[in-house]
């Protein structure tokens, strides 16, 4: 009877050791596979961080090397007065846009100019022509760059662009980003490290600052003299990383040594051809290791249980049969209740299975969607914020540019009354543009600014000054209507003027080049709400396109001349303030623009006071 019980439980355990021994392999595979789903996604939100910093400043050269002080400087370098108004305005420019250091060099190299003028670590009369980014800029090219500063001992992104006079290129403007705010995100002490190397393995950033200037790459001399020739990394003493390669559960894996441990990595890897970098991500593979390690334990354990229990019920089977022996019609009918019994159970837990299953696959269909839809939010956050803020700040900027342009013509006829007063139109604007970027985030979540009272009329004065030169260049005249008893609406003033000079500025659009370029604002009040109408006498809005017009980058003008966020942004600030924003067409002609809000109740003007 003995052997008749472990016989079968000897052929179980056989099979089951086949098993789970085959079984490991595959839990290895498994975890592995989750962790590089982990290490990719990890991956893409550091290429999308890096280039998303890097291209904020990609135009930037271009358009200072456009401006008139930068091409009077090239002409005259050794102007003491150039000099000092160039390096003032690089460093104004350089602390609004955060960047590291801007700085202009002649053809020969020297730098002439630099934002850290009055730096211990000045530019001023350094030579970079041996660097890439020059060379490249003073060939005619948009060139980028990244290095560890020879004289600020600083890394960072470089971004060159010629300065390019009547077809000549006199000079070269270069902007230094800092990328330091990014590599610290990626200090902690997590499972995974990123670093990002140049073609040569060098690590040029990375989360753990003594892998720094290590290459995972042999240092050949080939590679070595590459390095120097450019003066990449200045002095700093480069070094190989120990590092040797293998794999685990059908994957590459790398491993290296870190304080006398050695520790094994899964790599995975992007590269960023416009940067010339490899974004790497390192996934430490000790907790997949744990994982399998428990799995096949927990494997094996419910192996021996369900030896025991097959054990168990052998052994009662044999007592069962030695009853039935002795109690025939007790056994017949006692089988028959058994297997009644016994196929309900199968069919019980075949359900219970098929449901389990459905639920796991249901779940595992849910996470995967949560996870697609909130990276594609991170990333279409990312590109409306940015053209967001480019489509803001053009207005005030033209509108700065034109100021700074007569300010020069003014100071020469020796009107420096008028050019004062043009100085502080200049810093407002500058004022303007810095509550424009602190209020963009408001149009991702609800702003936390609070509502007040404001005053039409100065709200439409303020933005007059804004939209004048825009007025002037399409000839168009303004005819404002607004009673003098008008009351004040619930609103923010900065924010209802970004309606109005994008509804301004579109209407001087629409009637420019017509015979009839008047635009007509006025203001009614009617049962608590005060309306505000912006009317164009241009060819109006077709039916086709009102329903879209206040969609997110739906724009009806040239490719270039609107990003098709002015009215989206307008109509979600209308919204903000608990108004409305829409439009039709006039019947005489043209298309009519009405912002309806709430009129501004005791407490909020008592608070304005």
């Amino acid at each position: 009877m003995r052997y008749r019980i472990l016989l079968p439980l000897i052929a179980l355990l056989a099979i089951g050791v086949a098993l789970v021994s085959k079984g490991s392999d595959i839990v290895a595979r498994s975890y592995m596979e989750e962790a590089e789903l982990q290490a990719g996604t990890t991956l893409r939100l550091a290429v999308s961080a890096l280039d998303g910093h890097l291209k904020r400043y990609e135009a930037l050269p271009a358009l200072i090397a456009d401006q008139n002080n930068i091409e009077a400087l090239i002409f005259d370098p050794k102007n003491p007065g150039l000099r000092a108004w160039t390096n003032a305005y690089l460093k104004d420019i350089n602390t609004l846009l955060k960047s590291s250091d801007i700085y202009v060099m002649t053809m020969d190299g020297e730098t002439i100019a630099a934002s850290n003028y009055d730096s211990p670590v000045s530019f001023i009369g350094e030579n970079f022509i041996y660097r890439p980014y020059f060379q490249e800029a003073a060939a005619g090219k948009q060139s980028r760059f990244y290095a560890l500063g020879t004289t600020s001992l600083k890394r960072g992104y470089y971004f060159g662009s010629p300065i390019e006079i009547d077809g000549t290129i006199r000079g070269v403007i270069v902007f230094k980003v800092d990328i330091d705010n990014i590599e610290d995100s990626w200090s902690g002490g997590g499972d995974d490290r990123i670093f990002v190397s140049d073609p040569e393995g060098i690590i040029f950033m990375t989360g753990s600052p003594e892998w720094l200037y290590a290459s995972i790459l042999p240092l050949t001399p080939d590679r070595v003299a590459r390095t120097e020739a450019s003066r990449r990394y200045a002095d700093a003493k480069l070094r190989e990383l120990p590092v040797r390669t293998g794999s685990f559960a059908g994957r590459d894996v790398m491993m290296i040594s870190d304080g006398g441990v050695e520790k094994e990595y899964l790599v995975v890897s992007q590269p960023m051809p416009d940067a010339g970098w490899t974004v790497n991500v390192l996934m430490d593979t000790g907790s997949v290791h744990s994982q399998a390690t428990t799995a096949t334990m927990a494997a094996v354990l419910t192996l021996c249980l369900a030896c025991l229990a097959l054990a168990i019920i052998i052994q009662r089977r044999a007592r069962l049969n030695e009853r039935m022996l002795l109690q025939a019609e007790a056994q017949s009918e006692l089988e028959r209740r058994v297997i009644e019994r016994t196929a309900d159970l199968a069919r019980v837990n075949s359900r219970i299975e098929e449901e389990i299953a459905e639920r796991r696959l249901t779940e595992q269909r849910l996470r995967q969607t949560q996870a697609d839809l909130i990276q594609a939010g991170k990333l279409a956050g990312l590109g409306q914020m940015s053209a967001a803020l480019s489509h803001e700040l053009n207005q005030p900027l033209a509108a700065a540019k034109t100021y700074s342009e007569t300010t020069g013509v003014l100071i020469d006829l020796g009107r420096t009354e008028e050019a004062r007063d043009n100085v502080k139109r200049i810093s407002a604007l500058i004022d303007r543009m810095a509550s424009i970027s602190k209020h963009l985030r408001n149009f991702a979540r609800k702003p936390n600014e609070k509502l007040g009272a404001v005053a039409i009329d100065d709200v439409v004065r303020d933005t007059l000054e804004i939209v004048a030169a825009r007025l002037k260049t399409a000839d168009a005249e303004l005819e404002v209507n607004i009673p003098a008893t008008i009351p004040a609406v619930k609103a923010g003033a900065v924010r209802l003027q970004q309606v109005l000079v994008n509804i301004i500025t579109n209407a001087a659009d629409a009637v420019e080049g017509l015979d009839d370029r008047r635009i007509s604002v006025a203001a009614v009040q009617q049962d608590g709400k005060l309306t505000i109408s912006v009317r164009d006498r241009g060819p109006g809005v077709a039916g086709a396109i009102r329903e879209r017009i206040f969609d997110p980058f739906f724009t009806t003008k040239g490719v270039g001349k609107g990003l098709g966020l002015g009215l989206s942004i307008s109509y979600n600030i209308i919204k903000d303030f608990g108004g409305s924003l829409s439009v039709t067409d006039h019947p005489e002609g043209g298309a009519v623009f009405l912002i309806e809000l709430d009129v501004a109740d005791s407490s909020l003007l008592e608070a304005a006071e």
